[in-house]
Protein backbone atom coordinates (compact mmCIF):
# COMPACT_ATOMS: atom_id res chain seq x y z
CA UNK A 1 0.00 0.00 0.00
CA UNK A 2 1.20 3.47 -0.79
CA UNK A 3 1.38 5.91 1.74
CA UNK A 4 -2.00 7.61 0.69
CA UNK A 5 -3.61 4.32 1.58
CA UNK A 6 -2.37 4.18 4.88
CA UNK A 7 -3.40 7.53 5.79
CA UNK A 8 -7.00 7.01 4.37
CA UNK A 9 -6.95 3.85 6.57
CA UNK A 10 -5.62 5.61 9.65
CA UNK A 11 -8.31 8.33 9.01
CA UNK A 12 -11.02 5.87 8.89
CA UNK A 13 -9.97 4.16 11.32
CA UNK A 14 -10.58 7.50 13.42
CA UNK A 15 -14.24 7.47 12.00
CA UNK A 16 -14.89 4.49 13.12
CA UNK A 17 -13.57 4.49 16.38
CA UNK A 18 -13.71 8.47 17.66
CA UNK A 19 -16.60 9.36 16.10
CA UNK A 20 -18.68 5.86 15.70
CA UNK A 21 -19.03 6.79 12.01
CA UNK A 22 -18.31 3.63 9.44
CA UNK A 23 -17.30 5.88 6.56
CA UNK A 24 -17.89 6.04 3.41
CA UNK A 25 -14.52 5.10 1.66
CA UNK A 26 -14.74 6.18 -1.71
CA UNK A 27 -15.67 9.88 -0.28
CA UNK A 28 -12.93 9.59 2.49
CA UNK A 29 -10.45 8.98 -0.38
CA UNK A 30 -11.64 12.22 -2.75
CA UNK A 31 -11.41 14.28 0.19
CA UNK A 32 -8.11 12.73 1.30
CA UNK A 33 -6.80 13.27 -2.45
CA UNK A 34 -8.53 17.00 -2.39
CA UNK A 35 -6.33 17.90 0.79
CA UNK A 36 -3.25 17.29 -1.04
CA UNK A 37 0.63 17.15 0.23
CA UNK A 38 -1.11 18.83 3.28
CA UNK A 39 -1.73 15.15 4.56
CA UNK A 40 2.21 14.64 4.56
CA UNK A 41 3.11 17.79 6.99
CA UNK A 42 2.72 16.76 10.25
CA UNK A 43 1.48 20.51 11.49
CA UNK A 44 -0.91 21.10 8.27
CA UNK A 45 -2.74 17.45 8.53
CA UNK A 46 -4.17 18.23 11.59
CA UNK A 47 -6.74 20.91 12.89
CA UNK A 48 -6.44 23.12 15.91
CA UNK A 49 -10.03 22.80 17.29
CA UNK A 50 -9.53 25.88 19.10
CA UNK A 51 -7.49 28.36 17.05
CA UNK A 52 -10.08 30.56 15.71
CA UNK A 53 -8.19 32.08 12.67
CA UNK A 54 -7.50 28.39 11.50
CA UNK A 55 -11.33 27.80 12.13
CA UNK A 56 -11.71 30.93 9.79
CA UNK A 57 -9.77 29.72 7.20
CA UNK A 58 -11.39 26.16 7.40
CA UNK A 59 -14.75 28.46 6.70
CA UNK A 60 -14.01 30.35 3.81
CA UNK A 61 -11.37 27.84 2.28
CA UNK A 62 -12.76 24.74 2.22
CA UNK A 63 -16.79 25.59 3.07
CA UNK A 64 -17.20 28.34 0.65
CA UNK A 65 -14.39 27.99 -2.09
CA UNK A 66 -14.56 24.36 -2.13
CA UNK A 67 -18.16 23.33 -1.22
CA UNK A 68 -19.67 26.11 -2.61
CA UNK A 69 -21.83 27.29 0.43
CA UNK A 70 -22.57 30.92 1.56
CA UNK A 71 -21.29 32.50 4.19
CA UNK A 72 -23.33 32.26 6.63
CA UNK A 73 -23.21 31.93 10.97
CA UNK A 74 -24.50 28.17 10.15
CA UNK A 75 -21.05 27.35 8.82
CA UNK A 76 -18.72 28.03 12.50
CA UNK A 77 -21.75 26.23 13.60
CA UNK A 78 -21.26 22.96 11.70
CA UNK A 79 -17.36 23.44 12.29
CA UNK A 80 -18.08 23.34 16.11
CA UNK A 81 -20.44 20.33 15.79
CA UNK A 82 -17.61 18.47 13.97
CA UNK A 83 -14.96 19.53 16.18
CA UNK A 84 -17.50 18.38 19.01
CA UNK A 85 -17.69 14.96 17.44
CA UNK A 86 -14.26 14.41 16.32
CA UNK A 87 -13.40 15.02 20.31
CA UNK A 88 -12.60 17.79 21.49
CA UNK A 89 -10.08 16.52 23.68
CA UNK A 90 -8.50 14.62 20.88
CA UNK A 91 -5.65 16.83 20.15
CA UNK A 92 -4.90 14.85 16.56
CA UNK A 93 -8.37 15.95 14.46
CA UNK A 94 -6.89 15.19 11.46
CA UNK A 95 -7.70 17.57 8.17
CA UNK A 96 -8.27 14.89 5.94
CA UNK A 97 -11.61 13.30 8.87
CA UNK A 98 -12.62 16.73 9.67
CA UNK A 99 -12.94 17.68 5.58
CA UNK A 100 -14.83 14.58 5.13
CA UNK A 101 -17.47 15.28 8.23
CA UNK A 102 -18.04 18.74 7.04
CA UNK A 103 -18.63 17.48 3.72
CA UNK A 104 -21.35 14.85 5.12
CA UNK A 105 -22.94 17.57 7.71
CA UNK A 106 -23.51 20.15 4.92
CA UNK A 107 -24.66 17.69 2.80
CA UNK A 108 -22.74 18.46 -0.26
CA UNK A 109 -20.86 14.85 -1.20
CA UNK A 110 -21.67 16.14 -4.90
CA UNK A 111 -19.19 18.17 -5.05
CA UNK A 112 -16.69 14.95 -4.75
CA UNK A 113 -18.39 13.22 -7.66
Amino acid sequence: MSRRDDLIEKYAADLREKVGHEPDMDLLRKVTIGCGPSIYNEDASTVAGSDTEELNTIKKNFLMKKLGLADSESLMGGIQKVIEDYGRSNRNKHRAVVYYLLTKHFGKEAVYK
